[in-house]
């Protein structure tokens, strides 16, 4: 069957991730996750003191910049590189966290990472999630699903990721940090998070993964069984 692409998007800590990562491994497509771009470019841009106000400054880092994804058997998952070097663990702290959306606000930031994301889903067959992949990246993408849940069920999630990886952080702290994320990310000019038109709404408050997994899937089956994707290529 003809492969499409499947876009989620939504809210930090909403299981956008790890629901995007078992409907690719379910129906055996790429898993692309856009937030670990926006991470990696913080990453690079903390270390080299990139001014965000500074367009010269912005754009000689993003050439810079080359983000590419390993699948590493061991550990059975997508890892992030940032010019070669595995920067999957440190691109998940708080301090990334805390700085990632004003980096994403940036135009000429969001403007490289789409363009990479479409050159990666161009053949299709391709989950990927983040904040804007059916309205700016993808907004020709076969099925579009659009994640959220109340903050304290986020924040919660968020806490035991952490705890997961040694890292014991406040709640308060956290609930803090996607309040602050959702402001921004919602009211950037630059491909602002919002719901696109044609996406489905998936409240995860109170949804195990699997049922996450299963609503996506739904989705997916009856695109593919109820239009010309169903033709053989």
């Amino acid at each position: 069957m003809k492969k499409i692409v499947i876009a989620i998007d939504g809210y930090s800590s909403c299981g956008k991730s790890t629901t995007a990562k078992l409907v690719a491994a379910e129906l055996g497509y790429a898993y692309i996750d856009t937030g670990a771009m926006y991470r990696a470019v913080t990453l690079y841009f903390l270390e080299h003191h990139v001014s965000l106000t500074n367009p010269k400054e912005v754009k000689d880092a993003l050439d810079k910049i080359d983000i590419t994804f390993h699948y590493n058997p061991k550990a059975k998952r997508n890892e992030v590189f940032l010019n070669g070097l595995n920067v999957e663990d440190e691109i998940r702290k708080m301090y990334i966290s805390n700085q990632v959306s004003e980096v994403s606000v940036v135009k000429e930031v969001r403007r490289a990472m789409v363009a990479q994301q479409q050159k990666m889903g161009k053949k299709r067959g391709v989950v990927m999630d983040g904040r804007d992949i059916g309205t700016a990246v993808f907004p020709d993408a076969e099925v579009k699903i659009f994640m959220t849940a109340d903050v304290d069920t986020r924040a919660k999630r968020r806490q035991d990721e952490l705890l997961a990886k040694k890292q014991l952080i406040n709640l308060g702290e956290i609930k803090e940090n996607l309040l602050k994320r959702d402001l921004i990310d919602s009211t950037r000019a630059e491909s602002p998070l919002r719901r696109a038109d044609d996406a489905f709404l998936l409240d995860t408050s109170h949804m195990t993964i699997d049922e996450q997994v299963e609503f996506v899937l739904n989705k997916v089956t009856s695109r593919i069984f109820n239009s010309d994707y169903a033709l053989q290529e």
